[in-house]
């Protein structure tokens, strides 16, 4: 019983040892499927991440399909060799020749369509960005230009950066690679496929380790001459908006105290002429400072500014003399005060004459704007052109200023015929009452200003009363009464006095007026005129004053 009882124990023992075995067994199983499968899972997504928009991969794709074409290549040349030393052929051997000729020709197409993967495939992608030349900041406009050659600095370093980042993720993609086939190679040590992984994996790590060990350096190269660029370019901005500001500061200074003395002028001075002077005179200036204040402040060699300038204006100045020559007109007419806006001209070019108000000098030329004045009435009958005067007509043709230096009065003379036995001292005494009375204000305006030009010029002859002459002409005495009168409206006191001495005199009858006539004597001797009582002369002029 005792004997029984210890066999069914052991038979126990023994059956719940053999179900633990099994049950053990079977749980090891599902674990390491579970494990197996998580890992090809694993694989399989690696290397789908490897084969998908990775440059890297293709590139080395291309180089592993290079090498092994070239190996297939010289075995292939081998063979072809072995079969073309034999002395005879047979028709299979023949024809297997042909085959690897063909095989021959299309491997070495496959060759020349890869040749740029024959060495350094990775060349390409490992060298930086070329940079091109750096502008200097030296103007304002380079401001412009400095910071988009940063921004597109900044552009190429961020895409060779991720380049590097790019071949650093492939790297650690080929290492997880590899610890998960050694896994699967443990499960499956005769597996050919995985095996055949493994050393294809460590083949390109063995590739690209050197390659990021260089892209690394060359990186680091090209970053830091990035960050010496940019740095450069910062100080070099940051200096040029200082100066910027500083010039800015500077025109605005000139600017406000253009627009200040423009102001006094026009508030404390009266006279027209001389305003408008002053006002082109000061813009002028102005524009000057500001043209010598902009060269100096943005040519860094003044000196070699000067030179180009001597040599190019000397070629200029034969090709443009009369430009030339109107700028120094135009420094003579500035500079002397010999003409100004407003004043009256009389000017003579090829035989035609031209009177009018200048209305503007600029460098090269004056605007003149004709008036209607005795010229056109005479000579040109038109009026009312705008006239331009080449500044440098000043050297080379006469130019009469009827209103020079404030001398806005001119003489002027009118003419009339009468008989020979006409009372020639009426007739005068007539003109010079006429002309005293309606040119008495221009005489006194004319006196007063001769007086204050005397200590300017040498004026000795200052007389400005109306003068009378008495002349023998072919048909009769001439009368010639001459005035002073405004230089900017003679027609206007001409056509008065004119009216007003005919009225005079016909009303007096022993004046009368000569025509062009003639008068016949046949046979009968010329009749003398009466003799009349003598009378004091009515020219009461000095000596010098009818020369």
């Amino acid at each position: 019983m005792r004997l029984k009882t210890i066999v069914l124990l052991v038979v126990f023992w023994l059956s719940t040892v053999v179900l633990w075995a099994e049950y053990n067994t079977t749980s090891v199983s599902v674990e390491r499927q579970t494990l197996i499968a998580g890992l090809v899972e694993k694989r399989e997504r690696i290397e789908k991440e490897l084969t998908e928009n990775n440059i890297w991969s293709k590139v080395y794709s291309n180089y592993h399909i290079y090498k092994e074409l070239e190996k297939q290549k010289v075995l292939l040349l081998v063979r072809i060799k072995n079969i073309e030393e034999k002395l005879r052929l047979s028709k299979e051997e023949e024809e297997d020749l042909k085959h690897k000729h063909v095989d021959l020709d299309t491997i070495s197409g496959k060759l020349l369509l890869l040749k740029e993967y024959e060495e350094d495939p990775f060349k390409k992608f490992l060298t930086p960005p070329h940079i091109d030349i750096i502008p200097k900041v030296q103007n304002p406009f380079a401001v412009i230009s400095a910071l988009s050659y940063k921004e597109n600095l900044e552009s190429d370093q961020e895409e060779y950066m991720a380049r590097y980042i790019s071949l650093q993720q492939i790297m650690e993609k080929f290492q997880e690679l590899q610890i998960v086939v050694q896994k699967l190679i443990i499960f499956y040590p005769s597996s050919h496929v995985y095996q055949a992984e493994l050393e294809d994996t460590k083949s390109q790590i063995e590739t690209f380790t050197p390659v990021i060990d260089i892209f690394k350096t060359t990186k680091n190269v090209y970053s830091k001459k990035i960050d010496e660029i940019q740095h450069n370019l910062r100080l070099e901005v940051q200096r040029e908006i200082e100066r910027s500001i500083v010039i800015g500061g500077i025109i605005v200074f000139f600017v406000f105290l253009l627009f200040l003395s423009k102001y006094l002028v026009k508030r404390y001075m009266s006279d027209n002429d001389r305003f408008y002077t002053i006002n082109k005179a000061l813009t002028l200036s102005f524009f000057t400072i500001l043209i010598f204040t902009l060269l100096l402040a943005y040519i860094e060699n003044v000196s070699y500014l000067v030179t180009i300038l001597g040599f190019a204006s000397a070629g200029i100045a034969i090709a443009m003399k009369d430009w030339f020559m109107s700028l120094m007109g135009w420094m003579t007419i500035v500079l002397g005060g010999s003409i100004h806006v407003g004043d009256r001209l009389k000017f003579v070019r090829d035989g035609v004459e031209y009177v009018g108000d200048i209305v503007d000098i600029s460098m090269l030329r004056m605007t003149m704007h004709e008036d209607v004045t005795l010229t056109s009435y005479m000579i040109n009958r038109r009026s009312g052109r705008i006239v331009f005067i080449p500044n440098n007509f000043i050297f080379t043709d006469m130019i009469a200023n009827y209103s020079h230096a404030g001398l806005k009065t001119v003489w002027d003379g009118i003419d009339f015929m009468i008989t020979f036995d006409s009372d020639i001292q009426k007739a005068s005494s007539i003109g010079k009452e006429v002309a005293r009375k309606y040119s008495k204000g221009y005489t006194d305006m004319t006196r007063k200003q001769l007086n204050k030009l005397r200590s300017q010029y040498g004026i000795r002859n200052t007389n400005v009363e109306p003068r009378v002459w008495t002349l023998i002409e072919p048909y009769g005495m001439k009368i010639s009464v001459w005035y002073l009168t405004n230089s900017f409206a003679t027609l206007t006191l001409r056509s008065t006095i004119s009216a007003e001495i005919i009225r005079r005199i016909n009303e007096e009858e022993s004046i009368k007026l000569a025509f062009p006539s003639q008068s016949i004597y046949i046979d009968q001797s010329v009749p003398k005129p009466m003799p009349q009582e003598p009378k004091m002369p009515i020219n009461e002029e000095k000596p010098y004053a009818n020369t």
